[in-house]
Parts: C-alpha cells; sequence; structure tokens
C-alpha cells in the first residue's frame, strides 16, 4: 500500500470504529510497524486540521471525533423533537382507537375492513398507542388504548378534549358499544 492509502485505511478504521484505536491495533491491521503508523498518523491528523471532525491522540490511541466549537450544532440536532409522519391509514386507525378505546385489532379491521396489524405496529411504534390490557373472551385479545404521547402530540390535555364525533358518531358509537357488550357476554 501507498502512504495515501495507509491515511485512507488508517481514516476508515477510525471512523468505523467510533472509539479510541490503539497505534498497535492500527499498525497490526494495516501490517506495518508502530514507528510507520505513528508518522502515517501524524500526517492524517494535520489533514483533518481544518474540519469539522478532527482525528485525536489519546495516550498510544488514535480517535475521529468531531470538534467541540460545533458542540452546540449537534446538540440542536438531537434535541430537536422530530414529528413522526402520520399516513391516512395510521390517522384513521388512530381516530378509531382514541374514539374507541379500549379497542382489539378485530374490531379495528372490523371497522376498517382491511387488516390493521401494520398500522397498530407503527402507532405502538411512534408510542402513540399501548396495550392496556385484554378483552375476557376466547384467545384474549390485547385491548389497545392511547397514550400521553398521543395526548402531547395532538395537544390535548385529556382524552374529553378531543372533539366530539358528529350525530352519524353516536350512532356508530352505539352500534360499536353493542357488539363489544355482546363480545364480552
Amino acid at each position: 500500500m501507498t502512504i495515501e492509502q495507509l491515511k485512507y485505511a488508517a481514516e476508515a478504521i477510525l471512523f468505523a470504529s467510533g472509539e479510541a484505536v490503539d497505534i498497535k491495533d492500527i499498525a497490526s491491521a494495516l501490517e506495518q510497524d508502530v514507528k510507520t503508523m505513528a508518522s502515517i498518523m501524524a500526517e492524517l491528523m494535520d489533514d483533518y486540521e481544518d474540519r469539522g471532525v478532527q482525528i485525536i491522540q489519546v495516550d498510544t490511541a488514535y480517535q475521529m471525533c468531531t470538534r467541540s466549537e460545533y458542540f452546540d450544532c449537534i446538540k440542536k440536532l438531537y434535541q430537536a423533537p422530530k414529528r413522526k409522519v402520520l399516513s391516512n391509514t395510521l390517522l384513521e386507525t388512530l381516530a378509531i382507537i382514541a374514539y374507541r378505546q379500549p379497542v382489539t385489532k378485530g374490531q379495528i379491521e372490523e371497522i376498517r375492513g382491511v387488516s390493521a396489524d401494520h398500522a397498530v405496529n407503527k402507532l405502538v411504534e411512534y408510542n402513540l398507542v399501548d396495550e392496556v390490557g385484554r378483552l375476557d373472551a376466547p384467545g384474549k385479545p390485547i385491548l389497545f388504548g392511547t397514550t400521553d404521547e398521543f395526548l402531547r402530540y395532538f395537544g390535548f390535555k385529556a382524552l374529553e378534549n378531543m372533539p366530539e364525533l358528529p350525530e352519524a358518531g353516536d350512532q356508530l358509537r352505539l352500534e360499536i358499544q353493542q357488539e363489544l357488550d355482546f363480545i364480552k357476554e
């Protein structure tokens, strides 16, 4: 390997490691002696002198890391809340759960007319929905309800603050409640 190739290989090792790597380990991986690698590492450190990342020496090890002057930029990135993107399918499923909770996947599927596995699993992953128990029926299906994250996401203080369903919703609510009562019997 040429000197440039050794520098690139050492750079790749440090990047992949994410931690400090001892010069002996770098030299061994690149089949070089420690003295040669120390010289190459010094050149590599110089190459990173004016960049957002740097290579530092910690005793006999080297590590690739960000420069301290960019700490605030990185901190802002990871502190910024990431809004979950909810597709129409997820919103529809979430609305059913929110207004009918506790509800099983089977009941959601009955209302939607399609499988609810993916939607419910995604809502659980987003921490908008969680298991709240099991229905006392054959197979003991899981009951789902909304979480505190659901309230925060939509800006509700409590479930009672959710908008009322139109009157057609009252009829649907009554029918679903009758079905739930029938299933419980």
